[in-house]
């Protein structure tokens, strides 16, 4: 067998091993037969997220300062700058959109002083543009900022408003929790969201405590596999190595989520949050940012708006990349694409430019078969018939990123 034939062979048993992880997560859950099979359906038949969802949430860059006006001007400079179009289309609240407490029917309510206009209203409005409503819940007694009511115990009555509302995306946190499984709480949501009837994308957010990966498919369609993130290279480094260890798990419908990206707040330098959006793409996670959108930066914009790196996350074969090769801080990440493409990442982690080599057979692919090689960052093709292996000089803390095309003249 070929080089690129076993490559594809390995990819093709990492997705049917993909769906038998789901498949026995499902019934290891004591669960009936007919519940599980209709949950299950659901989950495939509402067409979410089968691709790495994209858009926007409030936290990294405005945590609990955040109100109606500042989401409506997301939604709106995510039209105007064009992010849009790229496939940015949730535009999610956090953490502190709610009043301290419910109402006198247990319903949870916009904050008035913050959302005056009401969270339906405010999903209108998205709508409007052509986008999606995202909102924040936790599956305890409070959420994590302790400034508004978790869902514990509300998980049917806070579904039916979320549906009611508009909402198309929660995220759901882990604080102020009762001690006990987070699985079984987090199933619990999954299913008041079923019986509400509305496609939203869920987000389990238990930081990976209880290796969701390994079930959360069967219920949600992405999951936080590890702690926050922030706005440091130490962060992203270590985050992006926690995720890929959960990689065989991904796969259209349901994704591993290393956490929001950070581009253009300010911590990391250009080439260090291009190197963030690039191995966050190549992963396959999800491409939520987390900078104010209506001042960014034209770097920002070209980091976040290029259009070659968005197409390699949302490739329709949805195998996520891995790291192949890592020695003294140079490494080579590597992953899948449709039409027999490969993706590749030479990642310099080190603290000095330096040259990093990858062969083809790393790849998969045969050494002889000549393949052309685009730069997707540069935007042009570096090789149009190159065998063997590709060497490039990469600077420190940066990356190349290249889409390699085996020829067929």
């Amino acid at each position: 067998m070929s080089m690129a034939k076993g490559f594809r062979v390995k990819f093709l048993f990492v997705a049917l091993l993909n769906l038998w992880v789901v498949h026995q997560a499902a019934c290891s859950m004591n669960v009936s037969s007919h519940g599980h099979q209709a949950h299950s359906r659901f989950l495939l038949d509402n067409g979410v997220s089968r691709t790495p969802p994209m858009g926007w949430n409030s936290w990294n860059h405005f945590h609990c300062d955040l109100n109606e006006t500042i989401i409506r001007s997301t939604a709106d400079a995510l039209v105007s700058t064009g992010l849009a179009k790229l496939g940015y289309k949730y535009v999610n609240l956090d953490d502190c959109w709610a009043e301290g407490e419910r109402d006198k029917k247990g319903n949870l309510r916009g904050k008035l002083t913050t959302f005056p206009s009401g969270i339906k209203a405010l999903a209108d409005y998205v709508h409007s543009k052509g986008l999606k409503l995202g909102i924040y819940a936790d599956a305890g007694n409070r959420t994590c900022s302790n400034q508004m009511p978790g869902s514990l115990g509300h998980e049917d009555q806070d579904a039916r408003t979320f549906a009611e509302w508009g909402v198309d995306y929660i995220k759901y946190d882990n604080c102020y929790n009762d001690g006990s499984k987070n699985r079984g709480r987090y199933v619990r949501m999954s299913r008041a969201l079923q019986k509400a009837g509305r496609p939203i994308h869920y987000s389990l957010c238990e930081w990976g405590q209880e290796k969701p990966a390994i079930w959360a498919g069967a219920y949600g369609h992405s999951w936080r596999t590890t702690g926050d993130i922030n706005d440091t290279w130490a962060s992203i480094t270590s985050i992006a190595d926690a995720n890929d260890v959960w990689a065989r798990y991904a796969g259209p419908g349901g994704w591993n989520d290393p956490d929001m990206l950070e581009v253009g707040n300010g911590g990391m330098t250009v080439e260090e949050y291009r190197s963030h959006f690039s191995i966050w793409a190549l992963m396959k996670a999800p491409l939520l940012l987390g900078c104010d959108v209506s001042s960014a930066s034209r770097e920002t914009l070209s980091i976040i708006g290029n259009k070659e790196v968005i197409d390699i996350n949302q490739d329709p074969l949805g195998v996520q990349g891995r790291k192949i090769r890592t020695k003294g801080g140079l490494e080579i990440w590597a992953g899948p694409l449709s039409r027999g493409r490969v993706v590749v990442v030479l990642w310099n982690r080190s603290r000095a430019r330096a040259p990093i080599s990858v062969g083809w057979r790393e790849i998969g692919l045969s050494p002889s078969r000549p393949v052309t090689v685009r730069d997707v960052w540069k935007h042009k093709f570096v090789a149009m018939k190159r065998r063997y292996r590709l060497t490039s000089s990469v600077a420190s803390h940066s990356c190349k990123m290249y889409v390699m095309t085996p020829f067929s003249g």
